[in-house]
């Protein structure tokens, strides 16, 4: 798969109307399913392992989506195979008050993946520029009035860059997903949370009232990606109203990403190697 057609190249101009939200080329969903997957799947267990067994480098996975998307479903469908004891899924709900007595960036630093993991974000230190910006929360927070300039998404945007940046050079390897999801299948969604009762857990009256906010959200979305997709840390959008494509696109850009890290497992010294040898003998003869 070409994964870089679904890269967004910075400092262009970005109009999410225009960009499709679903998949229409010769994949077949079988097939995808049945095989595609579940050979990225194997695949990145593998290199998951040696990353976990290196642990020189992290790799860094950020979800952001309007609801109903797919996220949950995404991280649950192509993350089964690797080891959990070396991957961590954060989800970034409304702040708390403690959270919101801290600069934006606090919440998320405390949830890096350490050295050897994998860290999944489902939503993440981008809610600061898209909740906040749509509903203008900024004014209402424990934050300095006189920051809360004109310029202020753009300030954060540098600040996020930076940030990223810095992730970057103490090695954590960052890749961002957007799920682009239609108006039209996110109602279809949301009807199925309210008329199926396994689902209904899921349902919240936000993901009602937010609807009325989805042109702002694009909008905000279309500023955001285009000014923090990075070569340090790009942005995919990934065509998600129907879910078999998403996950394979993100398990080939994941798959993708953990091939340049390229880790190796620990080499052992000439003195560990013949302890080895050592410690099978006593073993053959016990």
């Amino acid at each position: 798969m070409n994964t870089a057609r679904y890269l967004v190249k910075g400092k262009e101009k970005l109009n999410l109307y225009d960009v499709p939200t679903s998949y229409k080329g010769k994949l077949e969903k079988k097939e995808v399913k049945e095989v595609l997957i579940p050979e990225n799947i194997e695949k990145m267990r593998e290199y998951h392992e040696k990353l976990y067994a290196e642990n020189n480098q992290s790799l860094l996975i950020v979800l952001q989506a309007m609801d109903a998307a797919g996220k949950d479903s995404l991280i649950k469908n192509i993350m089964t195979g690797v080891n959990p004891q070396g991957t961590k899924v954060a989800s970034f709900k409304k702040p708390s008050e403690n959270e919101l007595d801290h600069d934006y960036l606090w919440r998320v630093t405390k949830e890096l993946p350490p050295r050897g993991e994998i860290g999944i974000f489902n939503r993440s230190h981008y809610e600061d520029v898209l909740v906040s910006r749509v509903h203008n929360l900024v004014l209402d927070q424990p934050f300095p009035k006189n920051l809360v300039t004109k310029d202020i998404w753009e300030k954060r945007f540098e600040e996020i860059n930076n940030f990223e940046e810095y992730l970057s050079n103490n090695g954590i390897t960052i890749v961002k997903f957007f799920l682009h999801i239609s108006k039209d299948e996110q109602k279809k969604r949301l009807m199925e949370r309210i008329e199926r009762p396994e689902k209904n857990w899921k349902f919240t009256s936000s993901d009602i009232t937010e609807r009325k906010y989805f042109d702002d959200y694009m909008k905000a979305y279309d500023d955001m990606l285009v000014k923090t997709s990075t070569k340090t840390a790009p942005w995919y959008i990934v065509p998600a109203d129907k879910k078999w494509f998403s996950r394979y696109l993100v398990s080939e850009v994941i798959l993708e990403k953990l091939k340049e890290m390229n880790p190796q497992f620990p080499k052992l010294s000439k003195k560990e190697l013949e302890s080895l040898d050592k410690w099978k003998k006593i073993l053959e003869e016990d």
